[in-house]
Formats: structure tokens, C-alpha cells, sequence
């Protein structure tokens, strides 16, 4: 299984900076390691490789340093302290952005206390954190949603992501972390936080507009927009287009018709 995914590659969005996309450090707990089957680790040394990871076998471990970071030998990566004993199986570094995660192999039922104990204490302190699990039969997977509950995780804090076989995990890791990197090095949040806030302009607009038509209101106008869409398009749709493609009143219908149709109705004085 291993061999035939070894020339497997991240796919890169822009050929322009390709020289850089991919280009990161993954470190791998030791003891996480030891516990592997050699071919496994064969598999995601060449396949780290393929995507122009640098990998690092360190005994990630908890460390007495007066700073609040410290750095993997010549490496020269920046990574948070961690608690005693609790310590993650990855952590990827790439485009300045760290991730860590817990990868399970194999779901053994008397380990399942001690990792949804480590899971519980480590979601708090990354911010960037994943679990990721091989869940093989349906007893495994009963097993898995039943611990989930038990143990009380929130939806979503953190992630978790089933797979079949431990190279399928491995694949999606390096996917996560690599969109990671590429969201903080393109600023990808800043760009979408700032296109929602044009789109709730956008929408407040939209709102104050219909709202302007004596007899309409919040729900009507959400109506209209999900239905209709733009002023411009609404400006030309008949009464029956609106109410086919709305729950809107014939009264109602008729109003929106004047408002944008009707000279005499549009260039009258109105109060709400």
C-alpha cells in the first residue's frame, strides 16, 4: 500500500511562488514512532519527502526554558512548551504557521481513556490542533462515537478525522497542514473577514431598501434577496414572478411592482 502512494503530491495553487509552496518542517515523536510498523514510517518519510517537507524524529518532550518558545535543534522551529506528559504526535510547521496533531493507528478500546485524556488537555493549547484516527470495522467505529460522547468533546474542539488506513491519515495530514500554511502565508482570513463584512453592508442595504416600501419588513426583505437577489433584479420581476418564487402576499407583490414600476406610485410621497 505504501509503495504505490509514495509519488503522491499536495497539488499547488500558484505556479508563480511554487519554489515556495510545501516547504516546511514536520517533527515526529519518537515514542510515537517506535510504536509504527516500519514500512508505515518508510511510507511517510517518502512521502514528506515528495512534498519537500523536512522531517525530524525528536523526543518531543516538556522542557525547562526561560523563554515562552525554544527551537528543534538547526532547524530554527519555533514551538509552544508543553505540559508534562502531554505531548502531541506531529507538529507541522509551514509558511510560519504551526500544527500539531494526535494520529491513532490503532484503535485499541483500553487505550481510549489516556487519549481522549491527552486530546482534552492539548485542545487548549494549540490553536491549530487535529485528531486523527483509524477506524477499520464497524466495532471500531461504535466504539469511537461512543467514547466521544462519553468523554464530552465539543463539536469541532478539535477536529477529528476518520480514516480507513493509517496512509489515507497520513495523506490528510500533510493536506491540513499544508492549507494551513497557505491560508496564514496568503492572509486568506484577513481577506475573507473582510469580504463578509461587504457582504453585510451589502445586505444592510439591501434590507433598508425594501423596508422603505410601506408594508414591508425584515422577513420580507431576507425573502426577496434569497429568492429574487440583486435591487436591480428585483426592480424588474412582475407580480407573479414574486409570488412563485416567494412567500409574499398578492398585496405585497403588487406594492414591490409599484414601487420600481409605477411613476405615479414611486414619485408619491410615502411614511412608514
Amino acid at each position: 500500500m505504501a509503495g504505490c502512494r509514495q509519488n503522491y503530491r499536495v497539488q499547488k495553487s500558484d505556479s508563480s511562488t511554487s519554489g515556495n509552496l510545501g516547504i516546511g518542517v514536520c517533527m515526529i515523536n519518537n515514542s510515537w514512532r517506535d510504536e509504527q510498523r516500519p514500512d508505515f514510517i518508510q511510507f511517510v518519510s517518502s512521502f514528506l519527502r515528495a512534498n519537500a517537507y523536512r522531517l525530524n524524529f525528536l523526543p518531543i518532550a516538556p522542557v525547562i526554558f526561560p523563554q515562552d518558545i525554544f527551537y528543534f535543534h538547526a532547524t530554527l522551529v519555533p514551538c509552544i512548551k508543553f505540559p508534562e506528559h502531554e505531548v502531541q504526535d506531529f507538529i507541522f510547521n509551514n509558511g510560519g504557521l504551526s500544527v500539531a496533531f494526535i494520529f491513532i493507528t490503532n484503535w485499541n478500546p483500553q487505550n481510549i481513556p489516556a487519549i481522549f485524556g491527552r486530546i482534552t488537555k492539548l485542545k487548549n493549547q494549540f490553536g491549530h490542533f487535529y485528531a486523527v484516527a483509524t477506524i477499520c470495522s464497524a466495532e471500531q467505529n461504535e466504539s469511537f462515537i461512543n467514547s466521544y460522547f462519553k468523554y464530552g468533546i465539543e463539536i469541532g474542539k478539535p477536529t477529528f478525522i476518520i480514516v480507513d488506513n493509517p496512509e489515507m491519515g497520513f495523506e490528510k495530514i500533510v493536506k491540513i497542514a499544508y492549507v494551513k500554511g497557505e491560508c496564514k502565508r496568503k492572509d486568506v482570513i484577513s481577506k475573507l473577514k473582510t469580504e463578509r463584512e461587504l457582504s453585510v453592508q451589502v445586505m444592510e442595504a439591501y434590507v433598508n431598501v425594501i423596508t422603505a416600501i410601506p408594508g414591508l419588513d425584515n422577513h420580507d426583505a431576507s425573502a426577496l434577496i434569497g429568492s429574487i437577489g440583486s435591487i436591480e433584479a428585483l426592480s424588474k420581476a412582475s407580480k407573479e414572478f414574486i409570488m412563485e418564487n416567494t412567500d409574499l402576499s398578492a398585496e405585497k407583490a403588487e406594492l414591490i411592482e409599484k414601487f420600481f414600476k409605477d411613476p405615479k406610485y414611486y414619485l408619491s410621497p410615502k411614511f412608514n
